[in-house]
């Protein structure tokens, strides 16, 4: 167990009441944002680490789909300070503390300060002139609840950016993750033996869904210790696909992804194909059906799959999900500042 952090499973025991709770509360945050003006503008610049970089993914892409010029970029991958513009820089941080995401809002000018976080307050909430909290949601070490709340706020925020509208589904959200949580359960964890022995595993996603995939990737590396990667479909087939062999593959999507899926399987490779299109399975080709959602509402879906798999593999493959192996020092600052 680590200090500050709850269970792995108890987590995800609370997490469709969880989120649906955070959806409400920040469907109302997002609305009087909006209705006072300060959602409006150039797109912004979500800037993050590990898993709240995956978090940005979708609601970029659903930015982008509504012609709203929006980038996600990595905290710690920019020299700083981080170049003038008139695009306001959002610093994605579940704890609030991560050392490059406050860097690089550190480096910016003052009023184009914004942040999404879970914990307030925290050195990146007192930071940023325009603050959208989670509600200091209790999460497990390995996030769960606090990924898929962040995604929400994340798509929330993209749908009502700039005169647009909050989509009805995320009002229903918590009901279809709790039911597809409960639909999907016992298929997921049957599949948890095709990890046993696997020396690898790689996650591919459409567009939207590359999040998914870097987000399953960090999950399988943390939760089950095996040695994952995750990409965009269109990366792994040029190239990254040749080196298939001794893994699972885990792809999301609709489209492409059930050519690859089907190459894969061929091939006589694993393939656990997460989509909403119905596919024929077969002896090497495991699909998982999910509902059609917008893309950040799908995102939330997709990693909820991911969870209870990876939690599966850890039992088969004996690990305990509670037990980090490193603790690095330098990727957290305090959690108050000096001078703060």
């Amino acid at each position: 167990m680590t200090d500050g952090y709850i269970a792995y499973s108890a987590a995800r025991a609370t997490q469709a009441e969880a989120l649906a709770t955070a959806v409400t509360r920040l469907t109302g945050a997002v609305t009087a944002s909006a209705a006072e003006g300060r959602l409006s503008g150039p797109g912004p610049v979500f800037v993050g680490i590990g898993a709240s970089l995956a978090a940005a993914c979708a609601p970029v892409w659903a930015l982008r789909s509504r012609g709203v010029h929006s980038w996600r970029l990595g905290a710690g991958d920019h020299p700083l300070p981080f170049p003038a513009s008139a695009h306001p820089v959002v610093g994605v941080s579940q704890s609030g503390r991560s050392a490059e995401t406050l860097a690089v809002l550190d480096s910016v000018d003052p009023a184009r300060r914004f942040a999404v976080v879970n914990v307030v307050p925290s050195p990146i909430a007192d930071l940023a002139s325009g603050v959208l909290d989670l509600g200091s949601i209790p999460d497990s070490y390995a996030s769960t609840i606090g990924y898929t709340a962040t995604v929400a706020a994340l798509g929330l925020l993209a749908d009502a950016w700039d005169g647009g509208r909050i989509d009805d589904g995320w009002a229903r959200l918590g009901e279809v993750f709790a039911r597809t949580e409960r639909v999907l359960t016992p298929q997921l964890r049957a599949l948890a033996p095709l990890f046993a022995s696997a020396t690898s595993a790689d996650f591919v996603g459409t567009g939207p869904a590359v999040g998914s995939a870097e987000a399953s990737a960090l999950l399988f590396r943390e939760v089950a210790r095996i040695p994952s990667t995750g990409m965009s479909t269109r990366q792994y087939l040029h190239g990254s696909m040749e080196s298939a062999g001794g893994g699972v593959h885990v792809i999301f999507g609709d489209t492409r992804e059930l050519a690859v899926a089907e190459t894969l399987a061929y091939s006589g490779h694993r393939v656990v194909l997460v989509t909403s299109e119905p596919v024929q399975g077969g002896p090497l080709l495991h699909p998982v059906t999910v509902p059609r959602l917008p893309a950040a509402q799908r995102a939330i879906i997709e990693i909820l799959v991911t969870q209870i798999l990876v939690e599966a593999v850890a039992e088969v493959r004996g690990v305990e999900i509670e037990e980090f192996v490193f603790h690095n020092s330098d990727i957290k600052v305090a959690a108050e500042r000096p001078g703060v």
